[in-house]
């Protein structure tokens, strides 16, 4: 059986968490600001995997509006104790400066597709909260401690709590068991019992080059925990060429034969300036248990861009095009931006999608944006909107979006006196102020009635938009542009500071606050290979 090659979950889908019951397995990932909250994918075979649910859908259980780029929904925790799921996760509200305000909750629900819980709050006190099934049926929960006063790190350690499902909050004493190795920003903890052992998984050195999977274990659930003789069970950073790069945080799953794999997230830059368009990614590596009692990587630490699974992949879905209309709503593809009421933003009627103008792309607040995931290095998307703006501030289209500070946005808007034209806006790594580039590229004079169609192609680092009239073949418009800036290492603090990934999509904005309505009749998503693209190494 050929191998598989590496990420399983390509695209936007860091900090995965994996547990299995029975035959089926699952793995959770952070969504961030994007609505609804968690991805959950399902396999049988670790080698195929597809999209269930995303069970934060509803106001009581999510609201991020407000919340920041790259923050939001944090490194989910998900398990299975033998009677149902538990999801455990952080919504972030501030991560920059010398605060957290980072509040941890847990949702449950028996089967998979839920419906799943309101969420009940646990603590406050630092992120990537995890829930541990001890063989007593006690249950125990851990979080990174966050220390603003840096003493003598803000990274502080590892918290231990015991929680109560029946009293629904975390009760007993707490204890700081671990303080990480001296790679430091010790986060992401995941707890196991083998042989008498627990076993404590955590992430450190950030999750940029530097980042890593460090084991450590005690007898004794309160520790005191040693640490793996080689510290870091997984790592990139002493491998700059490896085809998997920023390799760690990671969990741990058995496999019914008694084989033991880890996922782990990754990322695989392209340039030059080593920057990865399609964000922070899932992969999985064997790993074995030796005769000491420690977990090892086969032929690790180094991640593997090819490893063995028990079946191999089949990627003719992955690179088929995708044609999305909308007669049965919105296609589990796309997300939306921080808000649960999606009925301001974006309905699905007749077959169309309609968007809301409502605040300028890039708010934090309520901007309507309807987008998915770049999942390969390269691509052609195309939609048609009809959109009759009033003047400047009116304006919807086709955009290629990170955050705030990067997108590129094609869009159908006005003069001052009406006319409608077509203007391009883009945003270049541009935090902390988020401006548009000036001057922009010359606007293209459109008729006042008709649809237009918008098209986007990225090939590797250059992004190029083209347009049509009904009727007309497409023709390019501006200038050919960065797409690498669409990147965790452009963000708002670079790869240390933004933790998401590329999308492509529709969006529209009405900053004269009459909810000015844009009408897409589709939008197709067709990959491309190129031969810039970085699959091997």
């Amino acid at each position: 059986m050929p191998p598989v090659r590496n990420p399983i979950l390509p695209g936007f889908n860091p900090d995965p968490s994996i547990c299995r019951v029975g035959e089926d397995y699952y793995i959770a990932t952070s969504t961030f600001e994007w609505y609804p909250g968690v991805q959950i994918h399902h396999s049988t075979d670790l080698a195929n995997w597809e999209l269930v649910v995303r069970p934060l859908n509803r106001k009581s259980q999510l609201d991020m509006r407000g919340d920041p780029d790259s923050c939001g929904v944090w490194a989910p925790c998900l398990t299975h104790d033998g009677n149902k799921f538990w999801l455990v996760f952080t919504d972030v509200k501030r991560k920059d400066g010398s605060f957290k305000d980072a509040h941890n909750y847990i949702v449950h629900s028996t089967i998979i597709e839920g419906p799943w819980s309101d969420p009940i709050y646990a603590n406050s006190s630092g992120f990537d909260p995890s829930l541990f099934h001890d063989d007593d049926g006690r249950k125990w929960f851990v979080n990174m401690l966050w220390d603003h006063r840096r003493r003598p790190q803000l990274f502080a350690g590892i918290v231990l709590q015991e929680f109560d499902p029946i009293a629904q909050k975390l009760v007993g004493p707490k204890k700081n068991v671990y303080l990480g190795t001296d790679l430091g920003l010790v986060e992401g903890p995941h707890l196991y019992k083998r042989n008498g052992w627990y076993y404590l998984l955590t992430a450190e050195g950030g999750t940029a080059y530097e980042h890593a999977c460090t084991l450590a274990r005690s007898r004794n659930i309160w520790g005191p925990y040693e640490t793996h003789p080689q510290k870091h069970i997984l790592t990139s950073k002493d491998h700059p060429f490896a085809g998997l790069q920023r390799a760690g945080h990671g969990d741990i799953v058995d496999a019914p034969d008694g084989s033991t794999y880890l996922v782990h997230l990754t990322g695989r830059p392209i340039g030059q300036k080593r920057r990865c368009i399609l964000g922070r990614e899932t992969a999985i590596q064997q790993v074995y248990w030796g005769e000491d009692d420690w977990l090892y990587v086969h032929n690790g630490p180094c991640p593997s861009l090819y490893v063995d699974l028990p079946a191999e992949r089949d990627d003719k879905a992955y690179w088929a095009e995708k044609r999305y209309t909308f007669e049965n709503g919105l296609h589990k593809d796309f997300q939306w931006l921080r808000t649960p009421e999606t009925d301001r933003i974006f309905s699905c009627q007749e077959g169309k999608l309609s968007l809301y103008g409502r605040e300028s792309i890039g708010s934090w607040f309520e901007q309507a944006l309807v987008a998915r995931r770049q999942v390969h290095f390269s691509y052609f998307a195309e939609t048609v909107v009809d959109f009759s703006p009033e003047d400047e501030r009116q304006f919807a289209g086709l955009t290629a979006y990170y955050s705030r500070y990067n997108f590129f946005y094609l869009t159908v808007t006005a003069t001052s006196d009406g006319q409608r034209e077509l203007l391009i806006m883009s945003s270049e790594a541009s935090w902390p102020n988020g401006q548009l580039e000036s001057p922009m590229s010359e606007a293209v004079t459109l008729p006042n009635e008709g649809k237009v169609k918008l098209a986007v192609s990225i090939r590797g680092q250059t992004l190029q938009f083209s347009y049509a009239l009904e009727g007309d073949e497409f023709k390019e418009v501006g200038p050919a542009f960065d797409a690498s800036v669409l990147s965790d290492e452009c963000g708002g603090h670079q790869a240390h500071g933004s933790f998401t990934g590329a999308f492509v999509g529709m969006a529209c904005s009405d900053l004269n606050g009459t909810a000015k309505k844009a009408t897409f009749d589709y939008f197709v998503y067709r990959p491309v290979s190129d031969p810039s693209d970085r699959y091997d190494v």
